[in-house]
């Protein structure tokens, strides 16, 4: 674990049970997180972002479990601790933003009382102390305080996630954990959320890992980007790096996918064929099936992370695909 480090996950492994034998989503992940740091993680569906998310805040339910590994936040072992314990980190520690506001808020109950509920589940604060601090999150998160009247169905989809986001703030905590905040909403709206995210961020001081499919979302805003595939970490490295050079096959194809963020015009293409079945992974590398950089020994080997310039490639074939990119 780096000694800056707020967060540490190490060999980290989450199975779900089935009937016939156990299905691994997250296979030996590991990831350091610095204080203020936002890290991306970026995958097609099913490559195991949710899973690794849910996994590192503790929130998972059976059948999933997680087999092996340590996730350390703030020197203590996550995987370690009972309910009790883990109550106490949640929410003024760290706090979890989910993918739909509609289903995490409370559909029947004013955002007022939500908030309030927060507060007096995490610490002892008077009715006008809860009040104002509650007024002051809305602001923050550019939301008119009157709308603490409101239930949830009256305000925006925009509105519902800033919402959320300021229920996330309320406690200041040291890491936001957000899982496709924006996947229900407009390219505008997801645009200004994710802008005001980086403001929070920056004027707060708090480390944020955001889950998408989306890499295009997060290639303006994250400092380093984790891409995922079967349940790997197949890339990790700083975004502007990873952009410009990708060392991965699989996170260029996502690249070739979207309109280049420099405007230059060129064809975009897709990734062939589809993720693999977790409960009958290929042999060797999990992408070689669908790669074009695939030779014989990557379907023999099953490539270790290995560090080049600073950033983390799991390919044998690395050094050509990047040089491919240039």
């Amino acid at each position: 674990m780096g000694a800056d480090a707020i967060l540490s996950v190490r060999n980290l492994t989450v199975e779900y049970a089935t009937e016939a034998s156990p299905v691994v989503a997250v296979d030996e992940v590991d990831v350091d997180l610095a204080p203020g740091e936002f890290l991306g993680v970026v995958g097609e569906s099913g490559s195991g972002k949710s899973t690794l998310l849910f996994s590192i805040a503790q929130l998972l339910n059976p059948p999933a479990r997680i087999a092996r590994g340590e996730v350390r936040f703030g020197g203590r072992d996550m995987v370690a601790m009972n309910e009790n314990e883990l109550r106490h980190l949640r929410w003024r520690d760290f706090s979890v933003v989910m993918q739909s506001a509609m289903n995490a808020l409370n559909p029947v109950t004013r955002l007022s009382r939500q908030m309030r509920d927060a507060c007096e589940a995490h610490g002892r604060r008077s009715p006008r102390e809860i009040r104002a601090r509650s007024e002051e999150m809305l602001r923050l998160v550019g939301i008119d305080p009157i709308h603490l009247r409101a239930f949830p169905h009256q305000l925006s989809g925009g509105m519902r996630q800033r919402a959320m986001i300021a229920m996330a703030l309320l406690f200041t905590p040291q890491l936001v954990i957000m899982d496709e905040p924006t996947s229900s909403l407009d390219v505008v709206a997801q645009r200004s959320l994710m802008v005001q995210i980086r403001r929070l961020q920056d004027r707060l001081g708090f480390a944020v890992i955001f889950v998408t499919h989306d890499m295009s979302l997060v290639g303006g805003v994250a400092d380093r980007l984790a891409v995922m595939y079967a349940g790997k970490i197949v890339e990790m490295g700083q975004t502007r790096e990873l952009f410009a050079h990708p060392a991965h096959p699989y996170t260029r194809g996502l690249l070739d996918a979207f309109p280049s963020i420099q405007a230059v015009r060129r064809r975009l293409s897709g990734i062939p064929g589809t993720p693999p079945n977790l409960a009958n992974p290929p042999a060797g590398c999990r992408f070689q099936p669908r790669c074009g950089f695939a030779i014989d020994s990557c379907q023999l080997i099953d490539p270790p992370p290995e560090e080049r310039s600073g950033r983390v490639v799991r390919c044998i074939r690395a050094a050509e695909v990047s040089a491919s990119a240039s």
